[in-house]
């Protein structure tokens, strides 16, 4: 019998739990794109952006004269709109937001000249968003040659304005802006450190079921090996047969091989025997007694997949069910379905949990490892909330067909 591991066993990393503070920074630094479901942050911070010209130039207008808010729109405008698209070129929009504020500082700067201050404060949070992006995303030394561009500009505004409060207000947001981006890459790199230690561990424990891959497709061949010498002995017309069936389950083993020993790291101990499908029984049984009542449905008649795929859908159902206890207290059902298709299996895994009741922001790296895994397979993952309240998780593996004998 195949060991069952508990649902609980080799559970990821918790993400960090700012997790929450770091969403809210994104909007400022992060790389969010114009559309889809980051496309929110986006359009507020182009809300604050507006917001900002809007008022700076109603003050200028009112303390410099009628066309004073002039210069300083020309100004915000453009480094605004490149804080916007900052993701689709982090150092190309920082250097150019750079240069647009230099050259009004420099046109501030001219003898006779009497214009407002350059970095008034749309111009100074927009030069924010691309300082702390710059320092989130870029090599270390771009990103500090960008901060540094950033305080001398605010440091010649406080020159050329040195009784007016925009030069230390602009070096305080771009201070600002530059610490936040700093802490964020921090949080980045150990966000990446555990993703990348959750794919490496899923793929080293797929890695070690080589073995019983191997051993599986290797028995079968020995059996028939020895099946074929008595078959010789009584009828040798049936000798073809026999090591036809010999020669389709090496061709099964060399495909097997293929799928998983790239994937193959160190040499420690084997893993166990790859659970499959025949106990997911067990596993839902165990989950009932401590969660909502699980309905399991499984494909008609005994399922003839290889050890991989059948190890890949007894730990997608486990962890999709270990999130289920953790995350969706409040679900009532849970629904199970493995259906097998000509050239694939499919699993459903879906609860009713009300959609408060789930942490939609954490970010869980189970999925990640789930979906290495079924990915490295050929095959595809998705969950996310389901229309009618919820949470769906499905996964679909290529099954390989078998070689001919």
């Amino acid at each position: 019998m195949p060991r069952e591991t508990p649902a609980d066993v080799r559970t990821p990393q918790k993400p960090p739990r700012r997790a929450d503070r770091r969403r809210v920074a994104d909007a400022f630094t992060g790389g969010l794109p114009t559309t889809g479901p980051a496309a929110g942050p986006t359009a507020a911070l182009a809300v604050v952006f507006v917001a900002a010209i809007a008022v700076q130039a109603d003050a200028l207008a009112r303390t410099w004269g009628a066309a004073s808010w002039v210069p300083g729109t020309v100004t915000a405008v453009p480094i605004c709109a490149l804080a916007l698209f900052r993701h689709r070129d982090r150092t190309l929009t920082a250097v150019l937001g750079l240069l647009t504020a230099a050259l009004a500082l420099a046109v501030t700067a001219l003898p006779g000249t009497r214009f407002p201050a350059a970095l008034g404060p749309p111009s100074a949070l927009g030069l924010g968003v691309l300082v702390g992006s710059a320092v989130r995303a870029l090599p270390p030394a771009r990103a500090a040659l960008v901060a540094g561009t950033g305080l001398l500009l605010a440091a010649a505004q406080f020159a050329v304005r040195p009784a007016s409060a925009v030069g230390p207000a602009a070096a305080a947001v771009l201070i600002t802006a530059a610490a936040t981006g700093l802490s964020l890459r921090r949080l980045d790199a150990r966000a990446r450190a555990t993703a990348d230690e959750v794919r490496r561990a899923e793929r080293l424990e797929l890695a070690r079921e080589l073995h019983d891959v191997v051993a599986h497709h290797i028995t079968g061949m020995l059996i028939q090996a020895q099946a074929a010498q008595v078959v010789a002995r009584r009828d040798p017309g049936r000798v073809p047969e026999s090591l036809a069936g010999i020669e389709t389950a090496g061709s099964e083993a060399i495909a097997a091989m293929r799928r998983v020993v790239g994937l193959l790291r160190d040499d420690g101990d084997a893993a166990p025997v790859s659970p499959g499908p025949e106990t997911l029984g067990a596993l839902v049984e165990r989950f009932a007694h401590q969660g909502p009542p699980v309905r399991l449905t499984l494909p008609d008649g005994e399922p003839a997949w290889p050890p991989e795929i059948t190890s890949t859908v007894y730990r997608v159902v486990r962890e999709a069910l270990t999130n289920i206890r953790r995350h969706a207290r409040t679900a009532r059902t849970v629904d199970i379905t493995v259906t097998r298709a000509d050239a694939s299996v499919t699993v459903d895994i879906t609860d009713d949990a009300a959609p408060d009741s789930r942490r939609p922001h954490q970010r869980g790296y189970g999925l990640i490892g789930m979906r290495e895994r079924v990915e490295t397979l050929g095959g595809r993952l998705t969950a996310g909330p389901r229309p009618g309240g919820g949470w769906s998780v499905r996964a679909t593996l290529p099954v390989p067909p078998r070689e001919p004998g």
